[in-house]
């Protein structure tokens, strides 16, 4: 059975990692927004989320949430509980990756540019 991989592409920084899925042999499933994710959720069980962190500066993310992850990673127990997620995040945002760790379990984060 192959990975299924779903991609959460909110920016253009994203890292582009479709060749490698392919050479993988893994099916990726791309959308735009955690909220895309969710209702994608809802319908497939994905083996790993792969996602961009951004941490809430001074906005709603910084009171009740953490990034803009929260809302799908609190989704994950009652979807799809079994997936794993990838995150990568900017060098000056990693010191918060812990803070969304501590809520929500990370399967790996990586530092990108």
């Amino acid at each position: 059975m192959s990975l299924t991989i779903l991609s959460v592409i909110e920016s253009p920084t994203h890292p582009k990692l479709s060749n490698l899925y392919k050479e993988m042999g893994a099916r990726e499933i791309k959308v735009n927004s955690a909220r895309n994710a969710i209702k994608e959720l809802e319908k497939n069980k994905p083996d790993f989320i792969v996602a961009e962190f951004f941490y809430g500066y001074g906005n709603n993310y910084a009171g009740v949430n953490v990034c803009n992850l929260d809302t799908l990673l609190a989704s994950l127990p009652k979807y799809s509980p079994d997936t794993k997620t990838i995150i990568f995040v900017e060098k000056d945002e990693a010191f918060y990756v812990d803070k969304l760790n501590k809520l929500y379990p990370l399967h790996a984060a990586f530092l990108h540019e």
